[in-house]
């Protein structure tokens, strides 16, 4: 994974592991390629800051939320804060890395010096003419050295160009797949469809992207419609090969510098590549003349080849922190800042599998549970999605549940208590019910337990019928509400014992 933290300071770049940075407040996203992007998701939490292409790619691509995301005209200086109270700032200017769409270099100037960020960049000599660099003396360069192999000669992009376009010339009653990766190369692209006329294929997803893009208006996704086609450059195979070719005359395009393996002999890499070669890494380095550098690909060692080109005014090794932005960088977090006791008074709130509908029926049979039948204090603690103390301080949102109950002229009242095991039986799992032994109004809402809500006393409708009778010899139903909800395991009366008395104080049990 490419990124960096940028030590004594409280920026990272292309740096998304949160856990290993929880002293950084200032994220900035140099472009939208995978290796730069690794461990950024839609659950993202910090503000962070990218050119304006990126961050409508970042936005279509990985669903970041849009008030996270600060967009940064490039070419324009922009001033952030270091700490809380505006003592210490950072000017950060963006500029074209020449790379990819919304790829850009990051100039950081403040108390720690000059540092430069390039990211993926294709060097051109005309970059150093650019305000921000010209005659700009460097701290530390942060260097993108994909190509540093003085072995390794790569031509221009626009060579290698024409070396694509020599290929499809020599077969022109093939049809031509290219490989790419899902966002890069969009002016070859282009290139190629003004050379030969023709539509560039391209999936439906891929033409989504490129509209966000706002460039020339080359592509199609109707099959068709042209000979050049777009794939994800994993789908250039053999497999694949011997498949289009059975179809039609095909060959596969690969424009990459990296070193890849061809297992068909329709398959033709060429070396186009976004990322400078050795020699323009030399030459920007030897006219940028910075005091230190640091490869951004850190699994390559490459620093002896520029140590000629270096400054010759010494680095500065020792930054000194100023107060407040060492209390900016220690400060916890706002959306850190997490209450324990709320956290353990909502997962306390809903007993297991039990959830009330805030429904004009509902409510009404929590307020049969009152023998005046008033607006009494306990129906407003149900309005509330709580029960009140004599109920047992059980705190029951009322949600999502539908009440179930048979129209009132469709049945008889009142009911016995074998009718409501009969009941029972026929439904999707043995319910339970809550009581009051004076009006016998009942509520089934979940498991194969009775509670009787004043007398505090839990009876299983399984096995318990007797008990029941001794109980309330003279027990009559006057009112059935049944609440579903999703089955779960079955419950015994142990198990369900203890999950009431978690939830229901005072109990005598």
């Amino acid at each position: 994974m490419n990124g960096t933290l940028i030590p004594n300071t409280p920026i990272a770049v292309d740096f998304w592991q949160i856990r290993k940075c929880s002293h950084i407040r200032l994220f900035f996203l140099s472009h939208m390629h995978s290796d730069h992007t690794m461990g950024l998701s839609s659950t993202w939490k910090n503000p962070l800051y990218c050119s304006p292409v990126t961050a409508r790619i970042l936005k279509h691509k990985l669903q970041v939320k849009n008030k996270l995301i600060n967009p940064l005209e490039v070419g324009v200086c922009h001033m952030l804060p270091l700490d809380d109270c505006g003592i210490e700032t950072v000017a950060v200017t963006l500029i074209d890395a020449n790379h990819c769409p919304g790829s850009v270099m990051f100039l950081f100037e403040g108390y720690f010096g000059t540092i430069l960020y390039t990211g993926d960049f294709r060097y051109h000599s005309s970059m150093l003419s650019y305000p921000p660099l010209r005659n700009l003396k460097v701290d530390v360069l942060y260097l993108d050295n994909t190509n540093c192999d003085p072995e390794q000669r790569l031509p221009s992009r626009q060579e290698a160009t024409e070396q694509i376009k020599e290929l499809i010339e020599r077969h022109p009653h093939h049809d031509v797949m290219i490989g790419l990766y899902s966002i890069g190369k969009e002016s070859l692209l282009v290139d190629l469809a003004k050379t030969f006329k023709s539509w560039i294929v391209v999936s439906p997803q891929r033409l989504e992207l490129l509209s966000l893009l706002e460039i020339e208006d080359v592509f199609s996704s109707t099959h068709g419609d042209g000979r050049i086609c777009v794939v994800e450059q994993p789908e250039v195979n053999y497999h694949n090969m011997v498949k289009w070719n059975s179809e039609h005359p095909t060959i596969a395009i690969l424009p990459t510098s990296r070193k890849v393996k061809v297992w068909h002999k329709d398959i033709h890499v060429v070396p186009y590549s976004d990322h400078s070669s050795y020699e323009e890494l030399i030459d920007f380095v030897s006219q940028l003349k910075p005091s230190s550098i640091i490869p951004v690909v850190k699994t390559k060692h490459c620093l002896f080849h520029f140590r000629p080109y270096l400054s010759s005014e010494k680095a500065i090794h020792c930054v000194e922190i100023p107060d407040s932005v060492k209390s900016f960088m220690t400060c916890q977090k706002v959306e850190s800042r997490v209450e324990p006791q709320k956290l353990r008074a909502s997962i306390k709130r809903v007993p297991l599998g039990v959830q009330f509908e805030p429904t004009e029926t509902n409510l009404q049979c929590v307020a049969d549970l009152d023998r005046t039948g008033k607006n009494s204090e306990k129906t407003q603690n149900a309005k509330r999605g709580t029960l009140s103390p004599d109920y047992g301080e059980a705190l029951i949102p009322l949600t999502e549940s539908t009440v179930l109950s048979s129209d009132p002229k469709d049945r008889s009242f009142p009911l016995t208590v074998s009718e409501i095991c009969e009941i029972s039986k026929n439904a999707f799992e043995m319910p339970s019910a809550i009581l009051s032994p004076q009006d016998m109004n009942v509520t089934v809402i979940s498991d194969s337990s009775v509670l009787c809500a004043k007398t505090r006393y839990v009876i299983n409708l399984n096995s318990s019928l007797d008990h029941m009778y001794k109980t309330f010899p003279s027990a009559r139903i006057s009112s059935v509400s049944i609440l579903p909800h999703k089955k779960r395991k079955k419950l015994d009366s142990r198990t369900f014992f203890w999950q009431v008395e978690r939830y229901f104080t005072g109990s005598p049990f």
